[in-house]
């Protein structure tokens, strides 16, 4: 097949090469037509492990969650504490990962008949993770029992002090780990890196579901679930481990593919009054998927940790109460609203000082802006990797000299690692994270030294040179008439699509471009129709004034190739099929 020499974005477009036998095999024993067929031949799928991969199954792929090491001491410890009327106290993170973890414990523990409670720390006063004042409120409290989720696996002096004081405390964490442990009771985190576990992308969410396996099985062999006690169906909690485990990004594949498939279901019978309470408040009115998960639902949680009380997402996917969800969702949508706004003053202002610079040939970009808001400045890095497609850490400052930082990278690129030697080199006062997200603090007056520091880390990264950014990769190539409902419906069966099983990226040859306009917030819609016969709406977002935006716009008449996803549209019961454009040529 021919491919244009030259695009609209001045990519070269490169499309995905299969095993002709591999694929012609694929199909005949799933009856899957040759587009599917060959579309799973170049990602890697045989005849020996399609099946899993067609149709994951919890029960083939978990893990016995006691292979991890300190889980016994960590699920034993907690059962103890369900048995004797211990409180328990789940400190968690802000985000969508630590908010649905946080969510999933509380529920757990409560629903077993332990005394547990839960708290998120304040973004703006508290900073990311644990802190000594907060193990000292719990204590004056009465627990004495914490354990921290998707955060603490770098809070050595808090721990330290909270044992200072009586407590005992346990991490669940999956962010990249120092050679040197915190002074916990236990630390269960497959990026141990004296762990040889291979959960090691699994969020923080993932890793706390093999936590409440390992305790409930403690809890049943202790005979715990008789005299009325009812043994709980954990299953029926995935749409918590799917939703954190989507929004953080890490890779669907194995065990999380598994977490996502069956907790989309289970999300879709809407059995959790908070997530309805969302949906309904964000007009999500199709059963939801990856899609809903990371930019419908996951941004409005995420709104109460960057711009509002960090509690509220966590208050939202543990309350029962119906009218207290609906109030809370509500509050999140407004929030989200406003931190678009000041996400939009960000990156535009940071939009203007990259045009300034001439450094375009190192492989990190990064960006210090005076009083950005904190709770945007990773989104705003996430926004700039896509466009740049570099890595990119966003940092702003105060009066005070302090700089606070997040970053965003790439396939291949560990920026979390990057970040953790900063951070162990005196450079910052804390940072840590995982290979493609990454949060640090430190000083102004450092930002030049750390990142000369950090661009040279990412050089010793990529020894072969930065990736082949001009390379736009193409899955599948088809007419127009090919992109039809019956082959969406095919592509929905191979999903859930994400980070290691990404969304396809689809060619269609030989249309015509019709009625371009320019609509909403930049963004240009058109139809694309052909000599052939058949018509389609399509759309480039944030794109008129960008060259893929005007070359749709100014588009000549003369039949040409186009890039992006296929998007199915429901609308009063009908279903039609849409273009997301990404490039023409």
């Amino acid at each position: 097949m021919n491919l244009p020499e030259r695009s609209a974005l001045g990519r070269r477009w490169q499309l995905a090469s299969y095993d002709e036998r591999n694929a012609l095999a694929l199909a005949q024993q799933y009856q899957l037509p040759d587009v599917i067929a060959r579309l799973l031949s170049s990602r890697g799928l045989t005849l020996e492990n399609a099946e899993s991969f067609l149709s994951p199954s919890l029960r083939d792929q978990m893990p016995d969650p006691f292979h991890l090491l300190d889980m016994d001491k960590a699920a034993r410890r907690l059962a103890d504490a369900v048995i004797k009327g211990e409180a328990i106290t789940i400190f968690g993170d802000y985000d969508v990962d630590g908010a649905t973890s946080t969510a999933l414990l509380t529920r757990f523990f409560k629903t077993v008949g332990a005394d547990a409670r839960f708290y998120i720390p304040d973004r703006i006063e508290e900073g990311y993770g644990p802190n000594a004042d907060a193990f000292k409120k719990f204590k004056d409290e009465g627990c004495n029992l914490v354990i921290t989720v998707d955060c603490g696996i770098v809070a050595h002096d808090a721990i330290a002090e909270a044992n200072a004081i009586g407590m005992e405390i346990i991490v669940v964490d999956h962010h990249v780990a120092e050679a040197s442990l915190p002074p916990a009771l236990a630390v269960v985190n497959p990026n141990r890196l004296d762990e040889n576990s291979d959960c090691g992308n699994l969020a923080a969410v993932g890793v706390a579901f093999l936590v409440i396996v390992a305790v409930n099985k403690i809890l049943r062999e202790a005979g715990w679930f008789t005299n009325g006690r009812f043994e709980p169906d954990l299953r029926a909690w995935l749409d918590l481990v799917a939703l954190g485990t989507i929004c953080d990004v890490v890779a669907l594949t194995g065990l999380n593919r598994v977490y996502v498939s069956q907790g989309l279901k289970i999300m879709g019978r809407r059995g959790n009054p908070g997530l309805a309470a969302l949906a309904d408040a964000a007009n999500v009115i199709e059963p939801p998927g990856t899609y809903h998960a990371s930019f419908i639902l996951g941004p409005r949680l995420n709104a109460s940790g960057r711009i509002g009380r960090g509690v509220m997402a966590a208050e939202l996917l543990i309350t029962d109460n119906v009218a207290e969800a609906k109030r809370i969702a509500q509050e999140l949508c407004n929030l989200n609203e406003d931190r678009k706004e000041l996400e939009r003053q960000a990156y535009e202002e940071a939009l203007g000082m990259l045009s300034a610079r001439t450094d375009d040939d190192r492989p990190l970009v990064m960006i210090v802006g005076k009083e950005w808001h904190q709770g945007v400045i990773g989104i705003v890095a996430s926004r700039l990797k896509e466009k740049l497609e570099k890595p990119v850490l966003i940092c702003t400052t105060d009066d005070t000299g302090h700089l606070k930082g997040s970053g965003r990278s790439m396939p291949g690129i560990d920026l979390g690692a990057a970040v953790l030697a900063a951070r162990q080199s005196g450079l910052l006062t804390s940072g840590g994270g995982h290979p493609m997200a990454a949060g640090m603090t430190g000083r102004a007056e450092n930002a030049e030294v750390l990142e000369n520091f950090l661009q040279e880390r990412i050089r010793q990264q990529l020894a072969e040179g930065l990736p082949a950014s001009n390379i736009l990769p193409i899955d599948i190539s088809l007419s127009l008439r090919g992109a039809n409902l019956d082959l969406l419906k095919w592509l929905d069966d191979i999903g859930p699509f994400g980070a290691g099983n990404p969304e396809p990226r689809v060619m269609i040859s030989d249309v015509l471009i019709q009625r371009a306009e320019i609509f909403g917030q930049g963004h240009v819609r058109c139809y694309l129709g052909s000599p052939a016969g058949g018509s389609m709406r399509a759309a480039a977002f944030r794109s008129a004034n960008d060259p893929l935006g005007r070359a749709i716009l100014s588009a000549s008449g003369q039949p040409i190739s186009v890039v992006g996803r296929l998007r199915i549209n429901r609308w009063q019961g009908r279903e039609q099929v849409e273009f997301a454009i990404e490039d023409l040529g």
